[in-house]
């Protein structure tokens, strides 16, 4: 299970192998689609076959976020639930719950 701290006012995770693996997959899955783009690209692929490959790295990178964001809400959340610099904790989600809405906007 995650574990975490607050530092300066930030929640700091330390996740489980468990919960950084299926992150690290999902990366060098994204990373394979990064060089089929570009190997696209070089090759004068037709514009909507690099789109769709772009459409899904996006969405990739997208479920990426989720799980990252995800891992930190629940940290946060226990982390408040037990009364560990509450305030800062709650201000800390608030932060990347906007970070990650003005990436989707």
């Amino acid at each position: 299970m995650t574990s975490g701290t607050v530092v300066d006012g930030r929640v700091c995770l330390v996740r489980t192998e468990a919960e950084r693996t299926p992150l690290i997959r999902r990366l060098g899955r994204i990373e394979g689609q990064v060089r089929g783009l570009r190997a696209m690209v070089e090759a004068d692929r037709h514009c909507l076959d690099e789109i769709q490959q772009i459409r899904a790295m996006t969405a990739a990178l997208r479920e990426v976020g989720l799980l990252i964001i995800d891992q930190h809400v629940n940290e946060g959340l226990r982390l408040a639930a037990r009364g560990q610099d509450r305030e800062a904790v709650m201000a800390d989600l608030l932060r990347v719950l906007r970070a990650a809405m003005a990436e989707a906007g």
